[in-house]
């Protein structure tokens, strides 16, 4: 599979597009300075460790965090002066497959999947029926459509959940940590679901993990973020020839490098090392 590089696509192929965003909290930044793009029909990959802000990336993405700097558009709408019924159209040609599933413990397999079509179609019955049987089909779980949710495994919740995202055939999937907790043939599977349906859809994809193995064997671009910037981007192949230490040790699990094994002893720890210390023949003298 040849990568699609960010340049290779006419501009008007641009799904979500950020320039220098600025995301957070309030008025704490998590992430800072992000340039991102996702064209139609591709898969790209945003990278990072627990606590790096791909969450929050992913959350400015749906408009629900208004950028603290910078632009963040999807459908050339600008998210931070979006109205709500504004965002409500954009959010409405989005898929989104939550990091858990996500899905109604009170409904079966094929309900979960009809839901999105019951609350924002007017189709009747009959096409619902087969709209539905044909993501699951296109997931492999056509014959599960009558089981309920506590019948089936993790890894098959997780591919019921990606049919649901895909029940509209949005322009732009975005999925949140799709591996987790998945076995090994899981991932696989939920891997290749990922690129068939981006292929099939033509849909954009945004795929937020810090699995590397899975998300480069389907990914065209990349991007990776840590210690609250974009620290490297560019095909997997680039990504892997990297000579970055940050790079590197991410790409390869190192458990030291740029980011250090011991957590750095700060001022605070020092007081508070020489106030135990002090304290320690008093606690023994008392026992």
């Amino acid at each position: 599979m040849t990568a699609i590089p960010p340049s290779a696509k006419a501009p008007g192929d641009v799904v979500l597009d950020f320039a220098q965003v600025c995301a957070g909290y309030g008025e704490t930044p998590v992430l800072a300075g992000i340039d991102l793009a996702v064209r139609r029909g591709q898969v790209v990959t945003l990278l990072g460790g627990s606590g790096s802000g791909k969450t929050t990336l992913l959350r400015t993405a749906t408009g629900q965090l208004r950028p603290l700097a910078g632009t963040a558009r999807v459908f050339g709408q600008d998210l931070a002066t979006a109205s709500q019924t504004q965002l409500t159209a954009v959010r409405q040609r989005m898929g989104v497959l939550f990091q858990q599933g996500a899905l109604f413990t009170d409904l079966d397999v094929f309900e979960n999947v009809a839901f999105p079509l019951r609350e924002h179609t007017r189709m009747g019955e009959a096409e619902i029926r087969e709209t539905v049987l044909d993501k699951l089909h296109a997931v492999g779980l056509r014959g599960a459509a009558a089981l309920r949710t506590s019948e089936i495994s993790g890894g098959m919740a997780r591919r019921v959940a990606l049919a649901r995202a895909v029940a509209l055939n949005p322009e732009l999937v975005l999925y949140d940590e799709p591996f987790a907790g998945l076995d090994p043939i899981s991932m696989g599977v939920t891997a290749q679901l990922i690129r068939h349906l981006a292929d099939h859809l033509g849909c954009a994809s945004l795929l937020i993990t810090h699995d590397v193995r899975e998300s480069f064997a389907i990914t065209d671009y990349a991007y990776l973020v840590g210690q609250g910037e974009l620290k490297a981007q560019g095909t997997p192949a680039e990504l892997e020839a990297s000579a970055d230490p940050y790079v590197h040790q991410f790409l390869h699990g190192e458990p030291d490098g740029p980011v250090a094994f011991h957590y750095p002893e700060t001022p605070a720890f020092e007081a508070w090392l020489a106030r135990e210390t002090r304290r320690a023949p008093a606690r023994k003298e008392g026992r």
